[in-house]
């Protein structure tokens, strides 16, 4: 009897030892008892992240590698942006090829809405059609002809493909740290930004050069409950952070998509222009590590809001870059404040729940709203950039959203315990 007791995960005693605990019994009383999982408790019955060990830094390495591949490669827009706007696709408007970037920016993350809660129910396995849907988007694309090839290939199936990568990967790790989890976040952000490097190398040689046209694992068991958590829009802290999110994105996705076009019209040879973008992704792999250090130490809101307004006052002097060494050194500084912000926007995300088998279903419910920017920014800069044929509109259009994203990102502290000068 004692045994079917303790299988259901009720505390072992002797038989001859058998009483009844009293009602406020809990496992402070007793460093032999087992606590009893309760879907009505966050986080019971479960030990405490590691933060730390072999199999934890093992699923960051494999989570960094989902992110080489797939937010690496989006971050790599720009140069198709170029790319197609002389050669494919050169009778579309800017804003147009614009559209393809922003909606593969958008489906990865808001199909994080769906794999999101998928990994917190079935675990890892969410990511293996993910990764066969990928390569398989990627060979589509490299045969496209025209727009509509281009929008469902790379714009719907690709970004789909990704979704299935990037959250359950975050989500998975969210899960093996507390303590240190927006350090490990951004080691695990970084990985997009050696992507962002090797990408615009190997795509300006490959378009412009050529004739070429780990395990991740899940610690906690499933969740059984709703699939979705609606209760999560009721929140306050969890809303205001997706506004933030939100407003930061465009800030962000903008002159990632254009700085590339941007240098080209300052007379600056294509294929150098294209290595920008390697640039602002090699000065993003400090800025998505050393911010995530600090977070754990100094707050994750108050990071996530320094790295916004920064973000935002990089944003709106892209067009003082006039010369090759000018443009270098934006790159360098944009890219490292924009690092800031997917780790940053993750990270605080993390903070909105006490149970950690709920983390995959919120970052992807948060992420999936929030990247509704990817397609506002882009598009809207391409039609500024149309309209007025220069890039100053579109960068105060961009940089002045993302500074509000910011304070919004700082006033979400007022949630917390801490309020607005606490360590959150």
């Amino acid at each position: 009897m004692a045994a079917a007791d303790s299988s259901q995960g009720s505390p072992a005693l002797p038989p001859q030892n058998e009483k009844k605990l009293p009602a406020d019994f809990s496992t402070s009383d007793t460093e032999s008892a087992v606590p009893l999982p309760d879907p009505s408790t966050p986080g019971a019955g479960f030990s405490p992240a590691p933060d730390g060990g072999a199999r934890s830094w093992l699923v960051v390495v494999g989570a960094a590698c989902i992110f080489f591949s797939c937010l690496g490669f989006m971050n790599s827009f720009g140069v198709f942006q170029a790319y197609y706007m002389t050669h494919q696709l050169r009778d579309q408007t800017p804003d147009n090829v614009a559209w393809i970037g922003s909606l593969t920016a958008f489906i990865q993350f808001a199909g994080g809405a769906l794999s999101g809660p998928l990994f917190d129910r079935y675990g890892s396995w969410v990511i293996r059609p993910g990764a066969v849907l990928y390569v398989f988007a990627l060979m589509m694309t490299s045969i496209c002809t025209q727009y509509w090839h281009f929008m469902l290939a790379q714009g719907v199936l690709t970004g789909f493909a990704m979704s299935l990568l990037q959250v359950p990967a975050f989500a998975a790790v969210a899960q093996y740290f507390d303590k240190k989890r927006a350090a490990a976040l951004g080691l695990v952000v970084s990985g997009s930004s050696i992507g962002g490097i090797v990408f615009p190398i190997a795509l300006s040689k490959m378009l412009n050069g050529s004739t070429l046209g780990f395990a991740v694992t899940s610690r906690l068991p499933p969740r059984q409950t709703s699939f979705f958590i609606g209760k999560a829009f009721k929140e306050a802290r969890f809303l205001m952070l997706i506004g933030a999110a939100w407003c930061c994105f465009i800030g962000m996705f903008v002159p990632l998509f254009f700085i590339p076009t941007y240098a080209v019209s300052r007379g600056m040879e294509p294929t150098l222009a294209s290595y920008l973008l390697a640039i602002v992704n090699g000065a993003s792999t400090f800025g998505r590590i050393i911010p995530g250090v600090l977070a754990d130490k100094f707050g994750k809101l108050n990071v996530f809001a320094v790295g916004g307004v920064l973000t935002g006052i990089v944003t709106l002097c892209m067009n003082t870059a006039t010369s090759t060494a000018g443009l270098v050194v934006y790159s360098i500084g944009f890219g490292f404040t924009s690092g800031t912000i997917i780790s940053g926007a993750s990270a605080a995300l993390s903070i909105c729940t006490d149970d950690p088998r709920n983390l995959g279903t919120y970052m992807g419910m948060g992420m999936a709203m929030a990247t509704t920017a990817s397609l506002v920014g882009p598009p809207v800069s391409g039609v500024l950039l149309d309209k007025y044929g220069g890039y100053l509109q579109a960068t105060i259009f961009a940089g002045v959203i993302c500074l509000a994203g910011g304070v919004i990102a700082f006033a979400t502290k007022l949630t917390t315990k801490g309020g607005l000068f606490g360590r959150s």
